[in-house]
C-alpha cells in the first residue's frame, strides 16, 4: 500500500490485467465518451478513460463487479461514440446510450500547489439532499480524473468529486505519500466540491481506498465532513503493515515457531531503519541476516520492504537504502487508530478477508474495539477477496489471478453513502461484537 505501490491503481489493476491478456480487436469504432451507459439504475455499465497503450480500449465496470477493457477479445462491451453495444448475461445484445451527467472541471490550490479536479453529478434533476463524496487516492501515480469508480457512484445517485493527486495527471507538484499533506489536499478538495455543488447536495464526505484509508479519516478531522467510507484499508501504521504481511506470508509457508521468531526480528530491524530514515539499525539487520543465513523462506519472503532489505548486502543498503525505500515522505509510525478515535462522523470500513497486501487481522481487532467503545462505525467483511475487493483464482504456485470485483461491494458503498443500507450485499457479513473471526483459507 505504500513503497511498492502494490495497490498502484488497486481500483483499476484488474482492468489492466484483462486488457493485457488479449489482442485488441480490429474494428475502428470510435471510443465511447467516459460515462454511464444503460437503461437506468438497474441495467447499466460505466466506461472510463482510455487505457495505455493506444488500442487497448477503455475500462468498463458493471455494478455487480464484472470489469475489464473494451479492447479485449471477447469483451461484452463494444463502443461507438455515445452508444455501447452490451452483451448481457444470457447472450442478449443491447444498445445502451450514454446518460447525461453534469461534469464540471476545476482547479484548486492546496499547500501552494494547484490541483485538477472534476465534479461528476448523476443523470437526472439535481436534488438538494443528494450526497456528495470526494474520492481519495490510494498510492497509485495514475490520474484519477476519468475513473470508472466516479461514474459507478454517480450511476447510483451520488455526486462525486475526483481529483488528480499532486504530481499526477493534470495536477502540479511532486508525487508524495505524506499522509499529512495528502489529507490537506483532500480537505481542500472537499471545500472545492462543496463550492461547485452549492444547493445540489446534502451531506458530504470522503471515500478512500487502500492507502486512502489512512488519508480520508485524517482529512475528515480537518474539514466539515459528514462521513467517511474506506475500502480495503488498514488501521495500523506502515511499519505494522510490513510486519502483518511478513507474518501472513509465514503462515502461508507454514513456518515453525523458531522461524516466525526470526521473521519478527527481521521486522523489528527493518522498522528501526525506516523510522530513523536509515540513520540507525544497520548492525541489527546485519545480525538478523547472518542468523537467518540460507533459510529457504528467506529467498521469497516479501512484506512491503523487509524481504528486499534482507536480500540486499549491508554495503548496498547503506549506499542506496534510503533512496530506494524512504523517498516518498511516508510517515512510518502513523497512528491510524488515534485518528479514528478523534473522528466525530460515521465511518464505513470494508475489509477483504483474504487480503495479502493489507492483512486484516489487526485492523479487524482495532475496529471491534472502537465499535465496543461506541464509535459510529459500520464494518463489513467480504469473503474470498483480495486487495481491491477482487475475487481470485489460485494458481499452482500459490499466486493469485484476479477475476472480478466481488458482487455487492459497489452497491454497499453507494447505499451507505446515501444512508440507505438495506438487505444483503453479495456474501458480505457485518463485523459484530462477539462474532468469531472466520478462519483464513485458500480457495481450492
Amino acid at each position: 500500500m505504500n513503497l511498492k505501490m502494490k495497490d498502484a491503481c488497486a481500483l483499476c489493476a484488474l482492468a489492466f490485467v484483462l486488457a493485457g491478456a488479449f489482442a485488441a480487436p480490429t474494428d475502428a469504432a470510435a471510443p465511447c465518451r467516459p460515462g454511464v451507459y444503460g437503461e437506468g439504475r438497474e441495467a447499466f455499465v460505466v466506461i472510463g478513460s482510455a487505457l495505455p497503450p493506444p488500442g487497448s480500449g477503455q475500462r468498463y465496470l458493471f455494478r455487480d463487479g464484472r470489469r475489464g477493457s473494451t479492447g479485449a477479445a471477447g469483451s461484452p462491451i463494444a463502443c461507438d461514440a455515445d452508444v455501447a453495444t452490451v452483451t448481457v448475461p444470457g447472450g442478449e445484445v443491447r444498445r445502451w446510450t450514454r446518460s447525461t451527467t453534469r461534469e464540471t472541471d476545476t482547479s484548486f490550490v492546496s499547500a501552494a500547489t494547484r490541483l485538477a479536479g472534476r465534479l461528476v453529478e448523476p443523470p437526472g434533476e439535481p436534488a438538494a439532499d443528494r450526497p456528495l463524496v470526494v474520492m481519495v487516492h490510494g498510492s497509485e501515480k495514475t490520474a484519477a480524473i476519468g475513473s470508472v469508480y466516479a461514474y459507478m457512484l454517480a450511476a447510483q445517485g451520488v455526486s462525486v468529486f475526483v481529483y488528480d493527486k499532486r504530481g499526477t495527471g493534470a495536477s502540479a507538484g511532486d508525487y508524495t505519500q505524506n499522509f499529512e499533506l495528502l489529507a490537506d489536499d483532500a480537505a481542500a478538495a472537499l471545500q472545492e466540491a462543496r463550492r461547485l455543488a452549492t444547493g445540489r447536495f446534502g451531506r458530504a464526505g470522503f471515500f478512500g481506498g487502500s492507502q486512502g484509508g489512512w488519508v480520508a479519516p485524517l482529512a475528515s478531522t480537518r474539514s466539515p465532513a459528514d462521513f467517511v467510507a474506506v475500502g480495503f484499508g488498514l488501521v495500523v501504521s506502515p511499519t505494522e503493515e510490513d510486519r502483518e504481511q511478513l507474518l501472513d506470508e509465514a503462515r502461508q509457508m507454514k513456518l515453525g515457531a523458531a522461524e516466525v521468531a526470526q521473521v519478527e526480528r527481521l521486522s523489528r530491524a527493518t522498522a528501526t531503519l525506516v523510522r530513523s530514515h536509515f540513520t540507525q539499525g544497520y548492525e541489527s539487520l546485519a545480525k538478523v541476516r547472518r542468523d537467518i543465513g540460507q533459510a529457504p523462506w528467506a529467498a521469497t519472503i516479501q512484506g512491503e520492504y523487509s524481504g528486499d532489505m534482507l536480500r540486499m548486502s549491508d554495503a548496498d543498503l547503506r549506499r542506496v537504502g534510503r533512496a530506494r525505500f524512504d523517498n516518498l515522505e511516508l510517515i512510518w509510525d502513523h497512528d491510524a487508530a488515534a485518528v479514528l478515535r478523534r473522528m466525530k462522523v460515521p465511518l464505513l470500513w470494508v475489509l477483504a478477508e483474504e487480503d495479502r497486501e493489507a492483512p486484516i487481522q489487526a485492523t479487524r481487532a482495532i475496529l471491534l474495539k472502537l465499535i465496543a467503545a461506541g464509535r459510529p462505525i459500520d464494518a463489513y467483511v467480504f469473503p474470498d477477496t483480495d486487495h481491491g475487493m477482487v475475487e481470485f483464482s489460485v494458481n499452482a504456485d500459490g499466486t493469485r489471478t484476479p477475476t472480478r470485483i466481488t458482487d455487492g461491494y459497489l452497491t454497499l458503498l453507494a447505499d451507505w453513502i446515501k444512508g440507505d443500507v438495506h438487505g444483503t450485499y453479495g456474501r458480505a457479513s457485518m463485523l459484530r461484537l462477539g462474532a468469531p473471526a472466520p478462519s483464513r483459507r485458500e480457495k481450492q
